[in-house]
């Protein structure tokens, strides 16, 4: 049985509230912080507690993890006024807190940047995004792809078991977010893909819904067809995520490419049709959202509006 230890986690967004959850459900005690307070509050009734600050929160946590949105609000979340490591505070009154374990999805050379001004603290860093969506996250079947010390990784892995389904470290730190780029290049364009076979299969006259149906077995089926095939062709599910976060991964996958000199011409052409999205004011829009950018008539209004 995993040893229960005093955490902390900033960000109980879509992913981050069920993620929570299962570490409250492994017998962890769990402090979190979210910038709209509501978010975090919702967790008490589960076992929770709430700090006011990341500030706070890190005095009273050995472990802190984060899941926000881009690489501009872990360094507010960690290195900000009131933050976990608020530099100006920290002499005067050092954090408890001995590792950072992000599961942002950010860039790998700022991952690096951030790593390294919290080791300056003493503070170890795993970067350690996750793949398998919000589905993933209430199961406890995430894929973990992390980046760190191995000392560090293997400190943290026995309480990210509490919902992954597997942890695999990849290297040093900015592995973990590398990995996670390779992961949204493949499922941005797998489900831009499905979008197009859906988008042909109604101008053509046949029932889209049934393709998951009719591809079972082949080798077009996928995890990834039978949760967005649904999506594109019934109305009324609950929303996963918005398309904007797609944009900002492909933009950070374009990034990568260009830093490393890879060529990625579907991912270039996967980036352009999201910014085209964004632009016919989809960018809110669920995942599925690639549906309505290519079913969208002449008219400015999506087929069967």
């Amino acid at each position: 049985m995993t040893e229960s230890r005093k955490l902390g986690f900033c960000g109980p967004g879509l992913m981050g509230g069920p993620m929570i959850r299962h570490l409250l459900r492994a017998g962890h005690a769990v402090r979190v912080w979210n910038r709209t307070r509501e978010k975090a509050e919702a967790l008490v009734a589960d076992g929770a507690q709430v700090a006011a600050t990341p500030r706070e929160l890190a005095q009273s946590a050995d472990i802190v993890l984060l899941c926000v949105a881009d690489a501009a609000a872990v360094e507010s979340v960690v290195f900000g006024e009131e933050g976990l490591l608020d530099e100006r505070a920290a002499a005067a009154r050092p954090p408890r807190v001995r590792c950072i374990v992000d599961h942002s999805s950010i860039p790998p050379d700022a991952t690096r940047a951030l790593a390294q001004r919290a080791a300056a603290l003493g503070v170890g860093w795993v970067d350690a995004p996750v793949s398998g969506g919000v589905g993933g996250a209430q199961a406890g079947t995430l894929a973990i792809m992390a980046g760190g010390a191995a000392a560090d990784v293997a400190a943290v892995a026995p309480i990210l078991a509490a919902y992954a389904a597997r942890v695999t470290h990849m290297g040093a730190v900015g592995a973990g977010q590398t990995t996670k780029l390779c992961n949204q290049a493949i499922v941005t364009a797998t489900v831009a893909a499905i979008a197009e076979a859906v988008s042909l299969a109604r101008r053509s006259g046949i029932d889209a819904a049934k393709l998951p149906e009719a591809l079972a077995g082949g080798w077009a089926d996928s995890v990834l067809l039978r949760t967005f095939v649904p999506r594109m062709t019934q109305d009324g599910l609950a929303p996963i995520g918005a398309l904007k976060t797609f944009q900002k991964d492909v933009d950070t996958v374009a990034a990568a490419a260009q830093q490393t000199g890879t060529p990625m011409p579907v991912s270039g052409t996967v980036q352009q049709l999201l910014r085209l999205g964004a632009a016919m004011g989809f960018a809110q829009a669920d995942l599925s959202g690639f549906i309505d950018v290519l079913q969208t008539a002449r008219s400015g209004q999506p087929d069967g509006a």
